[in-house]
């Protein structure tokens, strides 16, 4: 483990202590940049803030030429009223970091010390992203590289602090790791009337019922069974009384898949079987399919890089490779745009109790894991900043 890592990691603590004390929601983050901003330009890093909403860049750049690499943290939180009782617990109600957010922005502070503290001897730039609304799309990661997050850079890497792996492992994958995902609306019309006279109606419930049943066929026969691929539904809701045929219902879900082709296979099924559907029961169907973001693919040389680095980065640690996940992350974008690497640091730790899942009202996670995030973070630079332009 590094050194000055191990020596800075009751700050990083602290600083993570306060932005879980204080989460604010995606596209709300003023206060979260203004803590971040403040913290870099103590470090003595050039920081451009309000980017893509609160989005923020710090640059280290080194007393030698060189590459450049960046390293990015997302800083939002979630809409769910907090039950850990946790003495740094959230003091708002109804929003907390139940997904490790602030531990992202803790460790990569920790990073933009180090680095700071290393500039007179470091060759090339690190660029710190600390990125906005990852939780909501469209998401803080395109407007960062709109706003040139990734201009000049030679590779990008990113950390996700996650429970479900225990403390002391380290894990990521080359190509798919994590799904892109798709939200649809579906509304069904039909003509409601009085329940003793369904003859008179056309039943929006029946209609969409049957639809909702026949979706289920969408990825267990038209979808390539080598080819993984999720369709849930949601939500379905129509009707306000019980002696009424509801004219309107409506069914909401989501799609998720690690290639276009086969994202682009359901979204066509979705919109031609609702109709169809609909149309056999007289009644009608709008779809409003929103696409989200992409799948997230990690590029086969920074994989490698990332199984080449932890084992000496963090001894004693278990490197493993990742299982590819459904759940859906926006740094998708970033590995679109340049090489890189996500990549998952174990935070979970049954003997003190952090074993709930992502996105839990009693979600929390082993400190210590910020650490491992930061090493980790600061070896893939530093061997990516060494490699021959």
């Amino acid at each position: 483990m590094n050194e000055t890592v191990e020596h800075g990691f009751a700050e990083m603590v602290e600083w993570r202590r306060h932005l879980h004390r204080h989460p604010e929601l995606s596209y709300k983050e003023q206060e979260t940049a203004d803590f971040v901003a403040g913290k870099l330009e103590a470090f003595g890093v050039e920081v451009r803030r309000d980017l893509g909403g609160h989005g923020l860049i710090g640059t280290v750049r080194g007393a030698l030429p060189g590459r450049t690499v960046a390293l990015r943290a997302d800083m939002d939180a979630l809409p769910i009223e907090e039950e850990g009782g946790a003495d740094y617990a959230s003091t708002r109600s109804g929003v907390m970091h139940a997904c490790g957010h602030d531990g992202h922005t803790a460790a990569l502070l920790g990073v933009a010390r180090y680095f700071a503290q290393r500039r007179a001897a470091l060759r090339g730039e690190v660029r710190l992203l600390f990125q906005a609304s990852e939780e909501v799309c469209p998401g803080g990661a395109r407007p960062l590289i709109e706003h040139g997050a990734l201009d000049g850079v030679d590779a990008v890497y990113g950390v996700h602090l996650w429970t479900p792996l225990p403390v002391g492992t380290v894990a990521s994958t080359g190509g798919p790791m994590m799904a892109s995902t798709d939200e649809f609306f579906i509304d069904i019309t039909g003509r409601g009337g009085h329940g003793g006279m369904p003859h008179e109606t056309v039943d929006s419930i029946v209609a969409a019922s049957a639809l909702v049943m026949q979706l289920q066929t969408v990825v267990s026969r038209s979808v390539d069974p080598l080819r993984p691929a999720v369709l849930s539904i949601g939500t379905i809701n129509g009707g306000f009384a019980q002696n009424v045929v509801a004219e309107k219902t409506r069914i909401t879900g989501t799609v998720r898949t690690f290639d276009e082709a086969t994202r682009a296979l359901i979204r066509r099924r979705i919109e031609d079987m609702s109709r169809q559907v609909a149309e056999t029961y007289g009644a009608s169907a709008e779809v409003d399919y929103l696409v989200g973001y992409p799948a997230l693919v990690n590029h086969e040389s920074e994989a490698e890089r990332f199984f080449r680095v932890a084992p000496a980065a963090l001894p004693g640690f278990a490197v493993e490779k990742a299982v590819p996940l459904m759940p859906a992350e926006d740094f998708a974008y970033y590995v679109r745009e340049r090489p890189g690497c996500f990549m998952l640091v174990g935070a979970g730790n049954t003997e003190k109790g952090f074993v709930y899942p992502h996105h839990h009202p009693k979600f929390d996670f082993d400190e210590s894991a910020m650490k491992a995030s930061a090493a980790l973070l600061i070896a893939m630079a530093e061997s990516a900043l060494a490699d021959e332009s």
